[in-house]
């Protein structure tokens, strides 16, 4: 049997309470009582009657209301396994069905997106990449495994204080964490070799809270072979370069052989002068490259800032930013000159306007550091990972103009690493390139 609807209910209690009082009143008279007293028996009949009426009508509904509060709050704390039996009147039954599919819905919501999450802390936790997710006031929400081995030896990161966990690692993997930029440096940890990093790092905001991504991928393995890689382009080069002057010149060599046997000696200079031309050709093809290869040991002296930048200043244009250290440099002059008119030439090379174009001087304990700035596109993370590599370019020929050789970025990279420093590319807000050079702070003997 069908349970009655909410109308048919108030409609039935209506009715009771309707016919109930005239009875009362006509049972009464019957009896031979006055009119008082068959309306106080009907009041003492009726007010009960109505009481139960109403407590049978509106019970329906406090079970469900009842039943709505713990379903609410359950919902609430994450549980989403309660689920209302279908009772009561028809109304109130249909409610309590589709709150019980609201609730399976909400279930199978749930375990999807457990699943999901599963699967994305699996992918996340097991990637080679170092992954650190800092939250509100700079502690550490998400950390995985990469991440704990390579900044913790493996402890858990999480609710730890970010510049805590990396206050005690070396320099260049501390700075490069600390930076707000994408760059590529190289670091030394424990007894290892040294090895190649790239460091990028994103904000955004979660669930209204400021968030910072940091990735730390290894590159060292990616760099060897995108070397051996670029070995193998500079022997196709120097071997099609080496053709195309030994097969002239042999074939030149040939045909003065041939006019000294006959004796025509008209044609025989300039047959010499061909050779010649191609022969030196070649030598400087050769020197420029050789140049690269036979870096002499740098000559450390002390330098003087101001000196030093005013020189350079009339080979290249460019600004100083800032103070100059008021204690002198410590390297060899030539080589750090010839560096640095590099990075200019790159700088201005890149569209840079060359009024951005400016050149700091900072010192550290135990640290002299030079930037170039140019605001310039920057470089994509591809082209960060590669641009220190010799033979590396991203310059294609114009009409009637020679490709770049890659040795630019790649000499600046010798001379520093020569003097025990370390060179950072890194992408500027706003745009641009920032080049660090990083030397050993002054060592000047005494008495000097």
């Amino acid at each position: 049997m069908r349970p009655l609807s909410l109308r048919a209910r108030a409609l039935l209690a209506l009715a009771t309470a309707a016919a109930v009082p005239p009875l009362v009143i006509l049972g009464v008279r019957r009896l031979g009582l006055d009119d008082g007293w068959a309306l106080a028996a009907a009041m003492a009949v009726m007010l009960p009657l109505l009481a139960w009426l109403a407590a049978c009508w509106l019970a329906p509904l406090q079970r469900l209301t009842r039943a709505l509060e713990g379903a609410v709050l359950s919902y609430r704390d994450g549980d989403f396994s309660l689920n209302l039996a279908p009772d009561g009147p028809r109304e109130l039954a249909g409610l309590m069905q589709q709150h019980a599919e609201l609730g399976l819905a909400l279930r199978e919501q749930r375990q999807h997106l457990a699943q999901r999450e599963l699967l994305l802390d699996t992918v996340v936790q097991n990637t080679p990449t170092a992954l650190v997710l800092t939250g509100p006031g700079g502690k550490v929400a998400i950390a995985n495994l990469a991440a704990r081995q390579l900044l913790a030896g493996g402890r858990s990161l999480t609710g730890l204080d970010f510049a805590t966990v990396i206050a005690p690692l070396p320099a260049p993997l501390r700075e490069a964490l600390q930076g707000e930029a994408d760059q590529l440096f190289a670091v030394t940890l424990l007894d290892q070799p040294e090895e190649t990093f790239h460091h990028s790092t994103h904000a955004f905001r979660l669930q209204g809270q400021p968030h910072r991504l940091r990735l730390l991928r290894r590159m060292t393995r990616e760099l060897s072979r995108a070397e051996v890689a670029t070995w193998k382009r500079v022997i196709r080069v120097l071997s099609h370069e080496l053709n195309n002057s030994l097969a002239p010149i042999s074939s030149l060599a040939h045909s003065g052989a041939e006019l000294a046997r006959r004796g025509d000696t008209t044609r025989l200079p300039q047959v010499l002068a061909s050779i010649g031309e191609r022969a030196s050709h070649l030598h400087g093809f050769l020197s420029g490259y050789a140049s690269f290869a036979k870096l002499p040991a740098p000559r450390r002296e002390a330098v003087d800032w101001a000196a030093f930048l005013q020189r350079l200043g009339t080979l290249a244009e460019f600004h100083v930013d800032g103070e100059l250290p008021a204690e002198p440099g410590w390297f060899d002059a030539a080589q750090v000159e010839q560096a640095l008119l590099n990075l200019v030439k790159n700088a201005h090379e890149s569209g840079s306007d060359p009024d951005e174009i400016a050149l700091r001087v900072g010192t550290a304990v135990g640290e002299q550091r030079i930037e170039l700035l140019d605001r310039g596109p920057g470089m994509s993370e591809a082209v960060l990972a590669q641009a220190l590599l010799p033979f590396y370019s991203t310059k294609r020929a114009e009409p009637g103009a020679p490709s770049g050789t890659g040795l630019g970025l790649a000499l600046v990279r010798e001379i520093v690493e020569a003097h025990d420093g370390r060179v950072t590319l890194a992408n500027r807000d706003g745009g641009g390139l920032c080049v660090t050079i990083s030397l050993p702070g002054s060592a000047v003997p005494p008495g000097r």
